[in-house]
Protein backbone atom coordinates (compact mmCIF):
# COMPACT_ATOMS: atom_id res chain seq x y z
CA UNK A 1 0.00 0.00 0.00
CA UNK A 2 2.81 2.49 0.98
CA UNK A 3 4.50 1.60 -2.45
CA UNK A 4 1.17 2.50 -4.11
CA UNK A 5 0.91 5.52 -2.63
CA UNK A 6 4.61 6.88 -3.55
CA UNK A 7 3.60 6.52 -6.79
CA UNK A 8 1.22 8.83 -6.71
CA UNK A 9 2.96 11.17 -4.91
CA UNK A 10 5.41 11.00 -6.91
CA UNK A 11 3.49 11.50 -9.88
CA UNK A 12 1.65 14.39 -8.19
CA UNK A 13 4.95 16.27 -8.28
CA UNK A 14 5.74 15.37 -11.22
CA UNK A 15 2.51 17.00 -12.26
CA UNK A 16 2.93 20.47 -10.65
CA UNK A 17 6.64 20.68 -11.42
CA UNK A 18 5.73 20.71 -15.26
CA UNK A 19 3.08 22.99 -14.00
CA UNK A 20 5.56 25.26 -12.33
CA UNK A 21 7.97 25.33 -15.80
CA UNK A 22 4.79 26.36 -18.27
CA UNK A 23 3.90 29.19 -15.96
CA UNK A 24 7.41 30.49 -15.26
CA UNK A 25 7.81 30.18 -18.65
CA UNK A 26 4.48 32.09 -19.89
CA UNK A 27 5.58 34.76 -17.21
CA UNK A 28 9.19 35.94 -18.49
CA UNK A 29 8.50 35.43 -22.21
CA UNK A 30 4.93 35.97 -22.91
CA UNK A 31 4.77 33.22 -25.61
CA UNK A 32 2.30 30.74 -24.83
CA UNK A 33 3.48 27.29 -25.33
CA UNK A 34 1.25 26.14 -28.17
CA UNK A 35 2.78 29.01 -29.99
CA UNK A 36 6.08 27.84 -29.25
CA UNK A 37 5.04 24.35 -30.15
CA UNK A 38 4.04 25.82 -33.70
CA UNK A 39 7.24 27.57 -34.49
CA UNK A 40 9.40 24.52 -33.51
CA UNK A 41 7.12 22.62 -36.12
CA UNK A 42 7.32 25.39 -39.19
CA UNK A 43 4.59 27.37 -38.73
CA UNK A 44 4.52 30.78 -39.73
CA UNK A 45 2.34 33.38 -40.21
CA UNK A 46 1.65 34.43 -43.73
CA UNK A 47 2.55 37.89 -43.97
CA UNK A 48 2.18 38.12 -47.77
CA UNK A 49 -0.61 40.63 -49.16
CA UNK A 50 -2.23 39.70 -52.64
CA UNK A 51 -5.27 40.74 -53.28
CA UNK A 52 -7.07 42.10 -56.26
CA UNK A 53 -8.40 45.31 -56.79
CA UNK A 54 -10.37 45.12 -58.97
CA UNK A 55 -11.92 42.00 -60.86
CA UNK A 56 -9.81 42.43 -64.34
CA UNK A 57 -6.80 44.00 -62.50
CA UNK A 58 -5.33 40.54 -61.54
CA UNK A 59 -3.44 39.92 -58.36
CA UNK A 60 -1.35 42.26 -56.60
CA UNK A 61 2.46 40.05 -56.04
CA UNK A 62 2.66 38.63 -52.55
CA UNK A 63 5.25 40.01 -50.75
CA UNK A 64 6.28 39.98 -47.09
CA UNK A 65 5.89 42.95 -44.89
CA UNK A 66 7.77 43.09 -41.90
CA UNK A 67 5.93 43.16 -38.48
CA UNK A 68 5.39 45.91 -36.74
CA UNK A 69 5.79 45.17 -32.80
CA UNK A 70 3.58 47.53 -31.10
CA UNK A 71 0.02 48.70 -32.38
CA UNK A 72 1.02 52.22 -31.94
CA UNK A 73 4.15 52.02 -34.57
CA UNK A 74 3.96 55.22 -36.98
CA UNK A 75 3.35 55.28 -40.51
CA UNK A 76 6.87 55.99 -40.93
CA UNK A 77 8.00 53.12 -39.22
CA UNK A 78 5.87 50.86 -41.49
CA UNK A 79 6.94 52.69 -44.60
CA UNK A 80 10.80 52.46 -43.69
CA UNK A 81 10.45 48.41 -42.99
CA UNK A 82 8.53 48.11 -46.28
CA UNK A 83 11.36 50.27 -48.45
CA UNK A 84 14.23 48.06 -46.32
CA UNK A 85 12.44 44.47 -46.22
CA UNK A 86 10.88 44.23 -50.38
CA UNK A 87 13.27 44.01 -53.20
CA UNK A 88 11.93 46.92 -55.18
CA UNK A 89 13.94 46.53 -57.91
CA UNK A 90 11.63 43.79 -59.60
CA UNK A 91 8.95 46.20 -59.83
CA UNK A 92 9.05 48.67 -62.85
CA UNK A 93 10.24 52.04 -61.91
CA UNK A 94 8.92 55.55 -63.14
CA UNK A 95 10.50 59.10 -62.24
CA UNK A 96 7.81 61.48 -61.21
CA UNK A 97 7.78 64.95 -59.54
CA UNK A 98 5.52 64.46 -56.33
CA UNK A 99 3.26 67.10 -54.69
CA UNK A 100 1.48 66.46 -51.61
CA UNK A 101 -2.10 67.67 -50.84
CA UNK A 102 -5.29 67.98 -48.75
CA UNK A 103 -9.00 67.96 -49.02
CA UNK A 104 -8.88 71.48 -47.89
CA UNK A 105 -9.80 74.62 -49.74
CA UNK A 106 -5.74 75.53 -50.27
CA UNK A 107 -5.91 72.07 -52.36
CA UNK A 108 -9.14 71.84 -53.68
CA UNK A 109 -10.96 74.77 -53.52
CA UNK A 110 -13.95 73.33 -51.50
CA UNK A 111 -14.39 73.15 -47.71
CA UNK A 112 -16.22 71.12 -44.92
CA UNK A 113 -19.68 70.56 -45.74
CA UNK A 114 -19.67 70.79 -49.39
CA UNK A 115 -20.83 67.46 -50.97
CA UNK A 116 -17.66 66.99 -52.55
CA UNK A 117 -15.40 67.63 -49.90
CA UNK A 118 -12.91 64.88 -49.66
CA UNK A 119 -14.01 62.85 -52.43
CA UNK A 120 -11.55 61.90 -55.09
CA UNK A 121 -12.21 62.04 -59.25
CA UNK A 122 -13.00 58.37 -58.81
CA UNK A 123 -15.77 58.87 -56.21
CA UNK A 124 -13.28 57.18 -53.34
CA UNK A 125 -12.74 59.77 -50.03
CA UNK A 126 -9.49 60.50 -49.93
CA UNK A 127 -7.69 58.40 -47.24
CA UNK A 128 -4.38 57.85 -45.49
CA UNK A 129 -3.24 54.52 -44.54
CA UNK A 130 -0.90 52.04 -45.70
CA UNK A 131 -2.55 52.32 -49.20
CA UNK A 132 -3.34 55.71 -49.27
CA UNK A 133 -5.00 57.19 -52.34
CA UNK A 134 -3.42 59.80 -54.27
CA UNK A 135 -3.75 62.12 -57.83
CA UNK A 136 -2.10 61.62 -60.86
CA UNK A 137 -2.58 61.70 -64.37
CA UNK A 138 -4.90 59.16 -66.11
CA UNK A 139 -3.13 58.76 -69.45
CA UNK A 140 -0.36 58.08 -67.43
CA UNK A 141 -1.21 56.47 -64.69
CA UNK A 142 -4.44 55.08 -64.74
CA UNK A 143 -6.87 55.11 -61.69
CA UNK A 144 -6.79 52.05 -59.90
CA UNK A 145 -2.51 51.84 -59.90
CA UNK A 146 -0.97 51.09 -57.41
CA UNK A 147 2.73 53.02 -56.64
CA UNK A 148 5.01 52.30 -54.11
CA UNK A 149 6.47 56.00 -53.27
CA UNK A 150 10.15 55.58 -51.20
CA UNK A 151 8.91 58.00 -48.28
CA UNK A 152 4.95 58.26 -48.36
CA UNK A 153 4.38 54.15 -49.03
CA UNK A 154 1.80 53.00 -51.05
CA UNK A 155 -0.55 55.27 -53.14
CA UNK A 156 -3.55 53.77 -54.92
CA UNK A 157 -4.48 56.14 -58.23
CA UNK A 158 -8.01 57.02 -57.25
CA UNK A 159 -7.82 61.43 -58.16
CA UNK A 160 -7.11 63.70 -61.10
CA UNK A 161 -6.09 67.75 -61.09
CA UNK A 162 -5.49 69.92 -63.64
CA UNK A 163 -2.07 70.74 -62.47
CA UNK A 164 -1.23 66.80 -62.57
CA UNK A 165 0.12 66.22 -66.11
CA UNK A 166 2.29 63.58 -67.37
CA UNK A 167 4.87 62.61 -64.80
CA UNK A 168 3.57 64.25 -62.05
CA UNK A 169 1.85 62.74 -58.74
CA UNK A 170 -0.20 64.46 -56.09
CA UNK A 171 -0.10 62.53 -52.45
CA UNK A 172 -2.73 62.67 -49.87
CA UNK A 173 -2.22 64.05 -46.65
CA UNK A 174 -4.46 64.96 -43.43
CA UNK A 175 -3.03 67.94 -42.97
CA UNK A 176 -1.28 70.91 -44.45
CA UNK A 177 1.35 70.64 -41.63
CA UNK A 178 1.97 67.18 -42.56
CA UNK A 179 2.51 68.44 -46.58
CA UNK A 180 5.12 70.69 -45.75
CA UNK A 181 7.08 69.33 -43.09
CA UNK A 182 6.71 65.83 -44.18
CA UNK A 183 6.98 66.19 -47.54
CA UNK A 184 6.81 69.74 -50.37
CA UNK A 185 7.92 68.69 -53.41
CA UNK A 186 10.41 66.93 -54.86
CA UNK A 187 11.72 64.78 -57.64
CA UNK A 188 11.31 60.75 -57.18
CA UNK A 189 11.66 56.92 -58.01
CA UNK A 190 8.06 55.31 -57.94
CA UNK A 191 7.83 51.13 -58.38
CA UNK A 192 4.46 50.21 -60.09
CA UNK A 193 2.89 47.87 -57.76
CA UNK A 194 0.60 47.30 -60.20
CA UNK A 195 -1.01 49.01 -63.42
CA UNK A 196 -4.65 50.22 -63.22
CA UNK A 197 -7.82 49.81 -65.63
CA UNK A 198 -9.05 53.09 -64.97
CA UNK A 199 -11.54 52.22 -61.94
CA UNK A 200 -11.15 51.97 -58.55
CA UNK A 201 -13.82 51.79 -55.55
CA UNK A 202 -13.46 52.29 -52.24
CA UNK A 203 -14.10 48.43 -51.33
CA UNK A 204 -11.43 47.75 -53.23
CA UNK A 205 -9.48 50.25 -50.96
CA UNK A 206 -10.22 48.85 -47.71
CA UNK A 207 -9.49 45.34 -48.69
CA UNK A 208 -6.21 46.53 -49.66
CA UNK A 209 -5.78 48.14 -45.98
CA UNK A 210 -7.35 45.61 -44.29
CA UNK A 211 -4.43 42.76 -45.86
CA UNK A 212 -1.92 45.89 -45.45
CA UNK A 213 -2.51 46.41 -41.83
CA UNK A 214 -2.93 42.20 -40.87
CA UNK A 215 0.41 41.81 -42.68
CA UNK A 216 2.00 44.55 -40.74
CA UNK A 217 0.88 43.24 -37.52
CA UNK A 218 -0.67 46.49 -36.59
Amino acid sequence: MSKGLNVVKNVGMTVLFIVALYMTWTTLSQVPVNELIGVENGQTEDTGIASPIHSDLGVLAKKTVPKIETASASMGETVTALEQEINWSEYPVETVTATGYTANEESTGKNPGDPAYGITYSGVPVHRNIYSTIAADPSFFPLGTVLFIPGYGYGVVADTGSAIQGAKIDLYFDTTDQVYNEWGKKDVEVYIVQKGNGEISEADLAALNDRGVHAAGL
